[in-house]
């Protein structure tokens, strides 16, 4: 192992360390890109590799990615003040019945997610109810947080077809598929990983409620709430956003698009391949259509509709620039003599079946770094177009490698420095020790028993 290597180690660790210590990767990513090199013994290339490799990566990671985080973003946002978040909750919580407050919990996220609002959002919007239901039904609070992590962080986010999260979009302009990509392997990914999760925070529930726990005195005020309806956005104008910004996507990524002329787009722009840029085009479109839509039914439920739109777009900053500057500390290591090592390792995992070296890179580096979006864009800026020569070597569809990759790193991302652990943990008003090991069963269990799944069938059966 050289010098560099070791370096590159150490500052990986570091990274994982002081991002679990609660420093922001903002500062984190350059620092620690920066002590790297420095290990390494290249001290005269730090200010160039800084100025131009780090930055230039961050730059460019942005010009592809920041119109999906921005619009999601107010998109989520529309969602939860217009009251379709509200409404789509309790609509759940009316058909199920506080008794199925764990199924309850999962369904209203899940929907929310896959119709493009933001994890944190959900997070925000259900836990009031979650704490509610899960009172009156005297199941362990404990749970709540597996629950909200179920529908919000595993298939939703990784593995349904079409889902707008910005995981899904990641892998598009590298492997120039879509976020529809090996739809049928991702169907299967999904019942997997939410019967799993299901079945692991019911059954243990049960168990607890079984020895005589209830839901405990936590000192949140539950008992004086109730799940109140008052002027409630109509189930099924709520729902339409949600159905919009997924039917569209799938319009203009399977009959728009491939019936389009592109010759003026190419005399345009001549550097240009359309093909590599309609996955991201068909979601952009998507989201613009279903936000104007949300605002035109709304119009008479906002509070402040400026408002509104600069919070989301004001939220939307944190995560692009967090996940930018992880994709820039991924250029500066791979530009490291010592990457070469530790690239030739993670290729050399399985030869002869890239899908598993694939998860495995996507899976560490999304551990490492407590981020699936930030482990995945490290891992395919660097390893990208080797794991896509390889896929073309062995005669492995490109859907089947960007669902692969994507259901992998949304399954190590959630260890205990994850920051959106960290957050929704706050949220609920508990600690890991109390809740951490439920949440590890839905979104590490499940995501892993998930990919090992698809791999399995995509050898055998192909993309599908």
């Amino acid at each position: 192992m050289t010098l560099s290597t070791i370096a590159i180690l150490v500052s990986l660790f570091l990274l994982m360390y002081l991002a679990y210590r609660g420093i922001s990767v903002l500062i984190l990513a350059p620092v620690m890109a920066a002590l790297a090199v420095l290990l390494s013994g290249d001290f005269s290339l730090m200010a160039p590799i800084y100025t131009e490799t780090f930055m230039g990566a961050l730059g460019n990671y942005l010009l592809k990615f920041f119109p999906v985080f921005l619009l999601g973003a107010i998109f989520g946002q529309l969602i939860a003040d217009s009251g379709a978040a509200s409404s789509i909750a309790h609509w759940f919580t009316r058909i199920l019945g506080p008794k199925h407050a764990i199924l309850t919990v999962v369904l209203a996220c899940a929907a929310l997610t896959y119709g493009g609002v933001s994890l944190f959002v959900v997070a925000f919007a259900i836990y009031p109810i979650a704490k509610v239901m899960f009172y009156r039904a005297n199941l362990p609070k404990r749970f709540i947080p597996g629950a909200i992590a179920l529908g919000a962080f595993t298939f939703t986010m990784t593995a349904l077809p079409g889902t707008p999260a910005i995981q899904n979009a990641i892998p598009i302009p590298y492997y120039q598929t879509n976020v529809f990509a090996a739809p049928g392997l991702g169907l299967i990914a999904s019942v997997i990983m939410f019967c799993f999760g299901w079945w692991w925070l019911t059954a243990r529930a049960n168990k607890a409620v079984a020895a005589g726990e209830g839901y405990g005195n936590h000192n949140d005020g539950v008992e004086h709430e109730n799940i109140e309806e008052k002027n409630a956005m109509p189930v099924w104008l709520a729902f339409s956003p949600l159905i919009l910004v997924i039917g569209l996507n799938a319009l203009f990524t399977y009959v728009i698009f491939p019936s389009a002329d592109f010759s003026a787009v190419a005399a345009k722009f001549p550097n240009l391949v359309p093909a590599k840029n309609t996955g991201m085009w068909a979601i952009i479109i998507a989201l613009i259509l279903s936000c104007i839509w949300l605002i035109v039914i709304a119009w008479n439920r906002w509070a402040d509709l400026r408002e509104t739109i600069n919070k989301g777009s004001f939220g939307s900053m944190l995560p692009a620039f967090n996940t930018a500057s992880e994709v820039g500390y991924g250029a500066v290591i791979a530009s490291l003599a010592g990457f070469v090592i530790i690239k030739e390792f993670v290729l050399g995992v399985a030869p002869g079946n890239p899908l598993i070296s694939e998860a495995v890179a996507m899976s560490a580096l999304a551990g490492i770094t407590g981020s699936s979006s930030g482990g995945l864009s490290i891992a395919l800026q660097t390893l990208g177009p080797d794991y896509l020569r390889l896929a073309v070597e062995n005669n492995i569809s490109p859907e089947l490698l960007h669902r692969v990759a994507v259901i992998a790193a949304g399954g190590f991302d959630t260890l205990p420095h994850c920051g959106a652990i960290i957050t929704l943990l706050s949220i609920c008003g508990l600690n890991h020790r109390q809740s951490y090991a439920h949440i590890a069963a839905v979104t590490i269990a499940g995501p892993v028993l998930a990919v090992t799944a698809v791999i399995i069938l995509g050898t055998i059966f192909g993309s599908f």
